[in-house]
């Protein structure tokens, strides 16, 4: 499992969630403007300077789980 840098996790964060309220009231200026800042800050992120992301680099990222989030019950050994 890769180690992303905090900020880039929190912007991703930031991106899911202001997509999945975009998705629940379409038309708002101001998420869409979010939403594409947002995108900017990750896809542009110091991070992928060394080398650009791969798609399973962007499925880990965009799927790993917030800080709040217990998975103690979902884990399988």
């Amino acid at each position: 499992m890769r180690r992303f840098p905090d900020d880039l996790v929190r912007a991703q964060q930031q991106w899911s969630a202001t997509y999945r309220q975009l998705a629940a009231r379409p038309g708002r200026t101001e998420l869409r403007r979010r939403l594409h800042r947002l995108s900017v800050q990750v896809f542009f992120h110091p991070y992928w300077q060394r080398q650009r992301p791969s798609p399973s680099a962007w499925w880990e990222l965009r799927h790993l789980e917030s800080p709040s989030t217990d998975t103690r019950g979902r884990l399988t050994g």
